[in-house]
C-alpha cells in the first residue's frame, strides 16, 4: 500500500515538473524568443503593416479601406468618393462599427455560387457602375475592358490591392476630379505598381491606400 502511494506521489510530481518546464519554454521563452525575432528581423510585418501620412498611422497595407461619401438622408448604400482611387467591392459581413475613423469592412465573403443569380446580377450592377463613373468627356471606358477584381469581392473582403489595369481605367476620373493631367496621374500608378513576389507569385498589384496617400500629396502640391 505505501509502495503505491510512493509510486503514485512521485508520478504526480514528475507531471507536475514537466507541466512547470513546458511551461515555462511553451509559455513564456518560446513565445519571447518568437517576438524578438520578429522585432529585429521583421518588425514592420510584426506591427502590422503600419502605413503613415503626415506623421500618423492611417491604416495597413493589409487591409483595404472604403472611400465613400458620407449617406444622404433615406440612404442605405454610399456612394463613391470619385476623387480618390476605388478598391475592390467589399461584399463581406458589414460596416465595422468599432472603427469609425477608416469604416472598415468585417472580413468575409459572400459565399455566392458562381450561377447564383444574386451574384451575377451584383457582378452586371458593379460593371454598369465601373463603366459610369470611370467614363469622362474624353474616355469612354469599354465594358470589355473592366477586369474580374473590379467587379468581385475578395475572399476575406478586405483585399488592399487592384490590377493595375483596374487603377489604369480609373486614371482620367482621377484626373478629371482633382485637377490633374492624365499623364500625373498615370506616372503615379506606374510609381506605385508592384510586380510578381519574387518574380514569379501572384500578380502585379497597386495597393489603394498607399496609391491615395501618394494622390493627395500630389494635389496638395497642386494647390
Amino acid at each position: 500500500m505505501n509502495n503505491s502511494v510512493t509510486n503514485t506521489a512521485r508520478l504526480l510530481w514528475a507531471g507536475l515538473r514537466a507541466l512547470l518546464v513546458l511551461t515555462v519554454v511553451t509559455g513564456v521563452i518560446y513565445p519571447l524568443a518568437v517576438t524578438g525575432v520578429a522585432q529585429a528581423l521583421f518588425n514592420d510585418k510584426a506591427n502590422g503593416s503600419e502605413i503613415t501620412a503626415d506623421g500618423e498611422v492611417v491604416g495597413s497595407s493589409l487591409i483595404g479601406q472604403s472611400y465613400n461619401l458620407p449617406l444622404k438622408k433615406g440612404q442605405e448604400t454610399p456612394d463613391a468618393d470619385l476623387k480618390w482611387f476605388q478598391g475592390r467591392p467589399a461584399n463581406g459581413l458589414g460596416s465595422n462599427s468599432v472603427n469609425a475613423q477608416y469604416s472598415l469592412l468585417l472580413s468575409g465573403a459572400t459565399n455566392l455560387a458562381a450561377d447564383s443569380k444574386v451574384l451575377v446580377q451584383q457582378v452586371r450592377d458593379a460593371k454598369a457602375a465601373v463603366v459610369k463613373d470611370n467614363s469622362t468627356a474624353g474616355y469612354k471606358v469599354d465594358a470589355s475592358e473592366v477586369p474580374a477584381d473590379a467587379v468581385t469581392s475578395s475572399a476575406s473582403g478586405l483585399d488592399p490591392d487592384i490590377s493595375p489595369e483596374y487603377a489604369d481605367i480609373q486614371v482620367h476620373r482621377i484626373a478629371e476630379e482633382n485637377g490633374l493631367s492624365v499623364a500625373q496621374v498615370a506616372k503615379l500608378v506606374e510609381d506605385h505598381t508592384d510586380g510578381r513576389t519574387l518574380g514569379f507569385i501572384g500578380e502585379p498589384r497597386v495597393n489603394v491606400l498607399e496609391l491615395n496617400i501618394a494622390l493627395k500629396d500630389l494635389v496638395a502640391k497642386k494647390s
